[in-house]
């Protein structure tokens, strides 16, 4: 069943030890973008309805003993749609965390990346592998949690560059949904093959997560990946 971002975060973290970074980030309507609604129109109304600014709250908080810097996605804010802001909240996390010397956690979830934005969103997927390529080569951690779905830009960037991956029971990752891929590729898909249980029986997951262990889980992986060899 889905979970919005602060509940997600509320069960991760120990109490009062979470401070979110950059919570006033809003999104421009740089390219003045109308359809039905227009952009400016979308935001504020998914604003009020979720009760945040976008699709993603980032900061710094404790697993376990663990410090983190924690980012976490919100499906029910436009689809999780990655746009500016997405991008530069994460990057800007990503940084701090590298910063800090501490361990990077991302849960993902996403449609993709945001069309109101064109190639302003495109771009977020390049800014934020590049700042986890830079995490990497100082040799800290980073884990990538996917939940249901995890699709097109975001699982073509960040969500599957994890030193480890992990997901979900169920989850739905891929780019794009089968009925597209279907139609492209005139091919018949194997059932279920964007589904954590199959991605994990073919190498691109490394382990399936229920979420009433993931707090454990993850202080164990971190455990694990914080030695010192």
């Amino acid at each position: 069943f889905p979970i919005i971002a602060r509940e997600r975060i509320h069960s991760l973290v120990e109490t009062c030890s979470f401070q979110e970074m950059d919570a006033e980030m809003v999104s421009v309507d740089a390219l003045q973008f109308t359809g039905v609604a227009s952009y400016k129109d979308k935001l504020n109304a998914y604003q009020k309805s979720t009760q945040l600014k976008d699709a993603v709250i980032t900061g710094i908080g404790m697993i376990g003993t663990h410090k983190v810097a924690l980012g976490v996605m919100d499906f029910s804010f436009l689809g999780g749609s990655m746009g500016s802001v997405v991008g530069e909240k994460l990057t800007r996390m990503i940084e701090a965390g590298t910063d800090r010397g501490i361990p990077v956690v991302i849960f993902c979830t996403s449609g993709g990346a945001r069309m109101y934005e064109g190639m302003f969103s495109l771009m977020q997927m390049a800014k934020t592998c590049g700042a986890l390529a830079y995490h990497s080569q100082k040799k800290l951690p980073y884990i990538s949690v996917l939940t249901h779905p995890t699709m097109a830009g975001v699982s073509a960037s960040f969500a599957t560059v994890g030193d480890l991956i992990i997901a979900e029971p169920a989850a739905m990752v891929g780019f794009a949904g089968p009925r597209v891929i279907k139609d492209t590729t005139q091919a018949e898909l194997p059932a279920g093959f964007q589904t954590a249980e199959f991605l994990l029986e073919h190498g691109l997951i490394d382990a399936i997560v229920p979420r009433n262990e993931m707090k454990e889980r993850l202080v164990s992986y971190l455990d694990f990946m914080s030695r010192q060899p």
